[in-house]
């Protein structure tokens, strides 16, 4: 009978982590749809203006980093469906051997942009500081999420590779940080923007650790069904 209810559970959770991917699909949508509109208006050679100058003057950065992003939080959503990884096993390995380039170059073109680009009047240092240590971080959790599967340490690997997609995210959760100055209309000074950006990292972060905690303390099997991430060797 424990077998039974623990199989029913197991499967009722796994079709519920069918609605992860799309959910983290929906949070990228602002940013990869920004991302498109950029690449085109580069490509389309749109009129230049203050807040495009920097990218038309080096647009290798920003193009690298458009595309980086897009097929990493596009294709490192479906990471989370336990019904693909338990179906198509090998289909996790194959993505993350895209998404581990891609993931590095998002966070290392976000850290050159930061560096290398004109602020804009609202991006102080704060913001500039927190972009290299959060593309910093970023980088440094998909090398090590590689070194741990490498070295078969699945669970790290699982922690490491959740670390670096909720920072990958973030553009998508500043969206919302941002609301409070779109919806007044406005547009947030220097420590406001601050505040906004630091907070969508902070909040993806807190998210990832909880559930990575929260996978931790369950019984194998249930943990195996929740996550669905690491590779089945």
């Amino acid at each position: 009978m424990n077998a039974a209810r623990r199989g029913r559970t197991i499967e009722h959770v796994m079709k519920r982590s069918r609605l992860v991917p799309y959910s983290l699909i929906a949070l990228s949508f602002v940013p990869v749809v920004a991302g498109a509109f950029r690449v085109s208006e580069l490509a389309a050679g749109a009129p230049i203006d203050d807040g495009n100058a920097r990218f038309f003057a080096q647009p290798l950065p920003v193009v690298l980093h458009i595309i980086g992003a897009t097929v990493y939080c596009l294709l490192g959503a479906f990471q989370f469906d336990a019904r693909l990884r338990r179906r198509r096993p090998g289909w996790h390995r194959a993505a993350g051997r895209v998404l581990i380039p891609c993931g590095l170059v998002a966070a290392l073109t976000g850290m050159w942009m930061a560096v290398s680009y004109d602020l804009p009047p609202i991006d102080g240092l704060g913001v500039l500081l927190l972009r290299l240590v959060f593309g910093g971080a970023m980088a440094l959790a998909v090398v090590l999420g590689f070194v741990r599967v490498r070295q078969g340490d699945f669970t790290a690997h699982r922690a490491w590779m959740m670390r670096a997609y909720a920072i990958g995210l973030g553009a998508g959760t500043q969206a919302f940080t941002h609301l409070p100055w779109l919806l007044a209309g406005d547009a947030p000074d220097e420590l406001g923007r601050f505040t906004a950006m630091a907070a969508g990292w902070l909040i993806n972060l807190a998210v990832a650790e909880w559930l990575i905690r929260r996978s931790r303390r369950r019984p194998a099997p249930a943990r195996t069904a929740m996550t669905a991430i690491v590779p089945v060797r």
